[in-house]
């Protein structure tokens, strides 16, 4: 019998209307157009605004654009995962308040939470249950409203962050030589100190002080969380692209996590690409945590063609890092 293979058959997504200029930031805390440029390549980033709207109203938007462009019966839904680090609430998860929103009668639902390697390391997750055979359609969501945990009065942090959401289709096939074909994922456990939120969970629960003191927001070294991010980053690339023969001239696409222009160039160069084999949106919408790989799918979708070589790779809070190789299920312009 062939194996089964999980091929992406669609992208949805959803970015918040309200755009966030580094010109507003600058009136906000002391910074600037040109060093916001300069240091990571952000112009602009998207922010949900809207009183008692969470990471689940993003993450449904972008199912049921999914679910619309691919027109896949909801009832034939096996499961939806979402990854995020933002959940709207402690619990009950993310996941389930969406799968309730957008009606999967047929479906169970959790939340991943990965950190900016959400996406990545869930997309493994769900090829696995795929190739098992006992699971034919999961949806995939990488969704976080990282305004909300992030400090306006920290100029060194928040002009990082934006709000977004994006969903993928994964489904079986026993096409061969296609879909999800190979990755490495790592955990290091080094990062805690230099990227993390101290307050909120079980080691320092919300008190007057946490909120007093704002440890209820995002904390990172960036120097250190920068080093990282490029030498494992680039190392993962290099070592998914030697184990499947893959070089400059047959990759077609990299998907790196968007939080840095400098590092996303770096990635480029030790895999002596082209910036137009790399996706890029940071410009645009920040670093949207978990949402940044498929939302920079759903932007780049109508290029994408069927056998296209692709390699996805991330970096974040743990510190978690890994590769992907990914071949193209589809021709993208015919969606």
């Amino acid at each position: 019998m062939d194996r089964i293979n999980a091929i992406i058959t669609g992208v949805g997504g959803y970015v918040p209307d309200y755009v966030l200029t580094n010109d507003e930031l600058s009136r906000m805390v002391d910074t600037n157009d040109e060093w916001i440029m300069t240091r990571v390549g952000i112009k602009e980033r998207r922010i949900l605004t809207e009183e008692g709207l969470g990471t689940s109203y993003m993450a449904r938007k972008a199912a049921k654009q999914l679910i619309q462009k691919t027109g896949v019966d909801p009832d034939t839904i096996d499961a939806l995962i979402v990854a995020t680090s933002t959940a709207d609430y402690k619990f009950p998860s993310t996941a389930s308040i969406v799968v309730g929103k957008v009606g999967l009668k047929n479906a169970f639902a959790f939340d991943f939470w990965g950190a900016c390697c959400g996406f990545l390391y869930t997309l493994d997750v769900a090829a696995s249950m795929i190739q098992s055979g006992r699971y034919k359609k999961i949806i995939l969501i990488g969704a976080d409203k990282m305004s909300s945990v992030t400090d306006y009065k920290d100029r060194q942090t928040c002009p990082l962050f934006g709000d977004g959401a994006a969903a993928v289709l994964l489904e079986a096939t026993e096409e061969q030589n296609i879909g999800v074909m190979d990755s490495y994922l790592r955990t290091d456990g080094k990062g805690l100190p230099f990227l993390h939120m101290k307050a909120g969970g079980s080691v320092c629960p919300p008190s007057h002080f946490t909120v007093d003191h704002r440890l209820h927001y995002l904390y990172q070294e960036g120097r250190t969380v920068f080093r990282y991010a490029v030498t494992n980053m680039s190392n993962d690339c290099v070592l998914v692209a030697e184990r499947n023969g893959l070089n400059k001239d047959n990759i077609q696409w990299v998907v790196p996590h968007q939080a840095n222009m400098r590092i996303i160039e770096a990635v480029a160069k030790r895999l002596e690409l082209s910036m137009d084999q790399v996706m890029v949106n940071i410009e645009h919408y920040g670093n949207t945590s978990a949402a940044t790989i498929p939302l920079a799918m759903w932007d780049y979708e109508s290029r994408l063609k069927k056998g296209d070589n692709m390699i996805l790779t991330a970096f974040g809070a743990g510190f978690v890092h890994g590769a992907s190789y990914l071949k193209w299920a589809y021709n993208g312009s015919e969606k």
